[in-house]
């Protein structure tokens, strides 16, 4: 079913890699108005029925993300979304303005521990599993991560959360801390629906994602030390506390 009318309120949830969006996503898709569709930027995400969809221009894209969106046939929509992940800017370099012109857009900014960012990526792609879904799964692999993709991956961050925040009024940008998401969810999702202007709901306990990595950071990175020593007297020594995960 394509829904026309009336226009829901639109949004967006922006962040590096690996952070918690699908978490997000999952209980966002609880609320019975609310519809967060999935990568609008990734080919294969199977929220999309087009598969040629990528050929359209930019504003054609957001259109179809904010104006001619599926929808399950008993939803109700009120506010339509979907996530966009930095990397995925760099095949589309006009995409990010399209998407500041878009009017009346929230942005849900996700945040975490970069390091653990770049870590889950490595260990997604030495492994192939990019989610999670029963306790059973096999642990993620111990990864080596190399100084320069590092210093390349935190500068990426760092400059795409100031395009964000530069972008974006703070009336229409949330910022959400993936350890809030993890450990308080029910809190951190009244500040969403709060930001949205969605009625509140209570979470259920359907969610099947599960966290893939539990372990600290010096356990899983291969060369911890010597990159903790690296980066020990500059900006980006705050992601190498092991103190939490």
């Amino acid at each position: 079913m394509t829904h026309r009318t009336p226009t829901p309120q639109p949004f967006v949830i922006l962040a590096m890699p690996r952070t918690g969006t699908h978490y997000l996503e999952e209980l966002l898709n609880e609320h019975p108005t609310v519809l967060s569709n999935g990568e609008l930027l990734n080919e294969y995400d199977t929220n999309w029925p087009e598969k040629d969809r990528l050929l359209r221009t930019d504003r054609e894209l957001l259109e179809q993300a904010y104006l001619r969106y599926p929808t399950p046939d008993y939803r109700n929509v009120t506010h339509i979304g979907c996530k966009i992940n930095e990397p995925q800017f760099h095949d589309r370099p006009a995409f990010f303005a399209e998407l500041t012109r878009w009017p009346a857009l929230k942005v849900i900014l996700v945040t975490r521990n970069i390091l653990e960012s770049l870590r889950s990526f490595a260990q997604a792609r030495q492994s192939g599993q990019w989610l999670k879904f029963s306790s059973d799964a096999a642990r993620p692999p111990r990864v080596r991560l190399s100084i320069a993709d590092c210093e390349a991956y935190f500068k990426a961050a760092d400059d795409f959360h100031a395009r964000i925040e530069h972008s974006f009024t703070p009336s229409h940008l949330l910022v959400v801390e993936y350890e809030s998401l993890l450990h308080e969810p029910a809190a951190c999702l009244g500040k969403v629906w709060d930001f949205l202007g969605a009625p509140a709901i209570e979470l259920s306990d359907r969610a099947t994602l599960q966290r893939q990595e539990t372990r600290a950071l010096d356990q899983t990175v291969q060369n911890f030390d010597e990159l903790q020593l690296h980066f020990a007297d500059g900006p980006y020594a705050r992601f190498f506390d092991v103190g939490g995960l």
